[in-house]
């Protein structure tokens, strides 16, 4: 039964190749948007994942990081203090309003340490680029955003009323929410003189695998004077998770994701449904001939499952264009190995639910009715 089910595939090819499509069309789909939800929520979490800091100390209940509140001073001195902690620095954020020309945007200013071997932002910014940054009035964008602000390298513009210069544009600075604009903490500060406290507290640890230890023996302090600590995964997850689950836009996207398996399933399995339908009359033989309905059902699975399989292949093919694409045009977009095996699977389990469906249509393949 599998050699006919392979055997009808190929011969009859032009009957199964819309469901084939269906299934390439769902694949394509899912992955897309896969690669769609973790790259833009993931970047919510830029700042954490670029930074070379294994501990962060905020304001406590902070939900994501672009929610930072000013924490009390005295918090370097606790983490200083502990004997597990190799590096201690400051990171201020601030709201800001941005006019280049005629024009004014929202914009959030990451006030950083520029020294070469700095924690935050380790991996995006290079020695140079930190160099830059030393400069008075200095900051750097993303390339993606120039044209959003109005501005070329070089240009310049005014945060808050004050007159900066953009020495330097790069790639991968880009988040959720508005753009992101990087200067020293001397020019944060000049561009908030009214709140002089920082925002967070950067840790780099002797022994990294610590990280869990040290922030539960640190816990009791944090508490006291008013701040809390995350290990870095767990900063970067409650990030993500907030604005996938406690917002809008993630809830919409979810939705849609949802949407996307139960059309794919539907436009499938009516395709599938079809093409077996079209074969009626050669199930009626093969029923006639002394074939039972349960082999002529297991032939009518084996092709979903070919189908499957093939429109996967398909699929995952057209995915790998359309996310090359998207990069190239600065789509925030990323894929893991578990989310695609995840959205392998729901592909073929959605060529296989086709596949009962069009069992169906096996009830009307009598043998009586070629004497019709």
């Amino acid at each position: 039964m599998i050699a006919l089910a392979r055997k009808t595939l190929l011969h009859e090819w032009r009957r199964f190749l819309p469901a084939l499509l269906a299934v390439a069309l769902s694949a394509l789909l899912l992955l897309v948007q896969a690669a769609l939800v973790q790259g833009i929520f993931g970047s919510a979490a830029v700042f954490v994942q670029t930074s070379g800091a294994q501990l962060w100390a905020g304001y406590p209940g902070t939900r994501s990081v672009d929610l930072g509140r000013a924490i009390p001073a005295d918090t370097e001195l606790v983490l200083r203090q502990d004997p597990g902690v190799r590096r201690v620095e400051p990171f201020r954020w601030i709201d800001a309003d941005w006019r280049a020309g005629s024009g004014a945007l929202s914009i959030y200013v990451s006030g950083i340490d520029t020294q070469d071997q700095a924690l935050m932002f380790r991996a995006l910014l290079n020695t140079a680029q930190r160099r830059l940054l030393r400069e008075p009035e200095s900051v750097i964008v993303d390339r993606a955003d120039l044209d959003k602000l109005g501005v070329s390298v070089g240009g310049a513009a005014r945060i808050n009323g004050r007159r900066v210069r953009v020495v330097a544009a790069l790639d991968g600075l880009r988040a959720l929410g508005a753009p992101i604009v990087l200067a020293s903490l001397d020019t944060a500060a000049r561009l908030q003189p009214q709140e002089p406290r920082y925002s967070y507290y950067l840790a780099d640890l002797h022994r990294p695998e610590e990280a869990a230890r040290i922030q539960a023996r640190l816990a009791p302090q944090a508490q006291a004077l008013g701040f809390e600590l995350w290990t870095r995964e767990a900063f970067a997850q409650k990030s993500v998770q907030f604005w996938m689950l406690e917002t809008g836009a993630g809830l919409a996207v979810i939705f849609l994701a949802v949407v996307v398996a139960l059309v794919g399933a539907l436009i499938t399995s009516q395709t599938l449904m079809a093409a077996v339908a079209g074969s009626r009359n050669e199930y009626a033989t093969l029923n006639a001939l002394g074939v039972g309905r349960a082999a002529l059902s297991r032939v009518v699975l084996e092709q979903a499952g070919w189908i499957g399989v093939g429109g996967l292949l398909l699929g995952a093919l057209l995915s790998a264009l359309a996310l090359a694409l998207a990069r190239s045009h600065a789509v925030p977009v990323e894929i893991h190995a578990g989310i695609s095996a995840l959205c392998a699977l729901s592909v073929l389990v959605i060529a296989l639910v086709s596949g009962l469906a069009a069992l169906r249509t096996l009830r009307h393949s009598d043998p009586a009715s070629l004497l019709r």
